[in-house]
């Protein structure tokens, strides 16, 4: 144990010497001139970046986060509710393909929305500097933790809050099992409202939130109705994940569409992959927008899914999820939190294998593959008799 977090912190030393040099290249391209604000109280952190004292009458937050749609969707809960509690509003920084997540969100006054050309060295380090002077008397939300967050934390004129990511902790526990207690204190969107330096709430306080309109529902409604019958609510189904590795095989899926056929359970397929019935009108597969993919989940009984983004769509519209989790566990902390949702996992000394769901198998997915479809049919039934 000792040992790993000698090279943990070797590793972590080195990516600071990477930080160092990158912001030196900062300052030659893109023509910064990185100071701090001489009235601003600095605490240093973890890397050797500051972090502003928050004050309470500050209202206005620029809120920083790319990543992954998940990653993206569970900050709109922490958000609305740091908003109703505070009286705070904010403009979000995020990738393009996740500006649609914040359309009508009453505490949200503005998105920043960067396409790849954007994130480059030289683009960002402009972006950096206009961002700095545009939003001078903000504060500075960084929910990302990354090495352009912290360049824009450097350069932030007003107060900087940071969220503790805990990726030391996260490797430490991939590698070793210990420190569970530490990392099952709070899930990811308890770990971002932690940067309020704020009470945490419980998980379900900070379930995600997506604001659709009466329109859109409208329109999934009668989409479902053309589709399947006049009123119903199918189960949604989402085989498909960022990483292969999570989610459930592929004849499960077409195993489980058989099944709800034969007991006259009404589903539908959403998501980006491969199209498992292409023949099929109900599988929508690479048919559908962001949004238009909320409005139908919002129209679904529940959603069958992996660990991925729309698992976390179907909760920011509150539908029913059955998350089916293999090679990511609760420590990471993305499990969903609503009352009526299901984790189905099996127990193997091997979980998790990987942060992200990258690693090669030697168990060929057992994890995920020994989750069987009698398991997926009594949750549904359960959720039923819950609703």
């Amino acid at each position: 144990m000792p040992r790993l977090v000698n090279i943990v912190k070797r590793a972590e030393g080195r990516a600071a010497k990477a930080e160092s040099a990158i912001f030196a290249l900062f300052k030659r391209r893109g023509g910064l001139l990185l100071r701090m604000p001489m009235n601003s109280s600095l605490h240093p952190q973890k890397g050797g970046m500051p972090v502003h004292n928050a004050p309470l009458s500050c209202k206005r937050w620029l809120v920083f986060r790319l990543g992954h749609l998940g990653d993206v969707t569970l900050t709109t809960g922490v958000l609305a509710e740091l908003g109703r509690g505070f009286g705070w509003t904010f403009a979000f920084v995020t990738k393009t393909p996740w500006a649609e997540i914040f359309t009508g969100n009453p505490h949200i006054r503005t998105v920043i929305a960067l396409d790849k050309a954007e994130l480059g060295i030289v683009a960002f380090a402009s972006l950096c500097r206009r961002l700095a002077s545009e939003y001078a008397d903000w504060g500075l939300l960084d929910l990302h933790g990354s090495l352009r967050s912290r360049m824009l934390c450097a350069l932030w004129r007003g107060p900087v809050l940071r969220y503790p990511k805990m990726s030391m902790e996260r490797r430490i526990f991939l590698h070793t099992r210990a420190g569970a207690e530490k990392l099952l204190r709070a899930s990811v969107p308890q770990r971002y409202f932690m940067a309020a330096g704020r009470d945490v709430p419980p998980p379900d306080a900070l379930l995600p939130r997506i604001w659709l309109r009466d329109e859109e529902r409208l329109r999934a409604r009668r989409h479902i109705d053309a589709l399947l019958e006049p009123g119903v609510s199918p189960v949604a189904l989402h085989p498909f994940a960022a990483h292969s590795l999570k989610t459930w095989p592929e004849d499960h899926w077409r195993a489980l569409a058989k099944l709800l056929d034969e007991k006259s359970v009404p589903w539908l397929i959403l998501g980006r992959g491969k199209s498992l019935f292409p023949d099929r009108k109900q599988d929508l597969s690479n048919t559908t927008s962001l949004r238009e993919s909320c409005a139908l989940l919002s129209c679904c009984r529940s959603l069958v899914s992996g660990d991925s983004g729309p698992l976390h769509l179907a909760a920011a519209v509150d539908t029913p999820i059955i998350a089916l989790f293999g090679p990511t566990t609760r420590e990471w902390g993305f499990y969903p939190a609503g009352a009526r949702d299901h984790v189905l996992e099996i127990s193997l000394p091997c979980r998790p294998c990987s942060l992200y769901g990258l690693s090669s198998c030697r168990r060929k997915g057992e994890c995920l593959a020994g989750i069987s479809l009698e398991s997926v049919l009594k949750t549904l039934e359960q959720q039923d008799r819950q609703a």
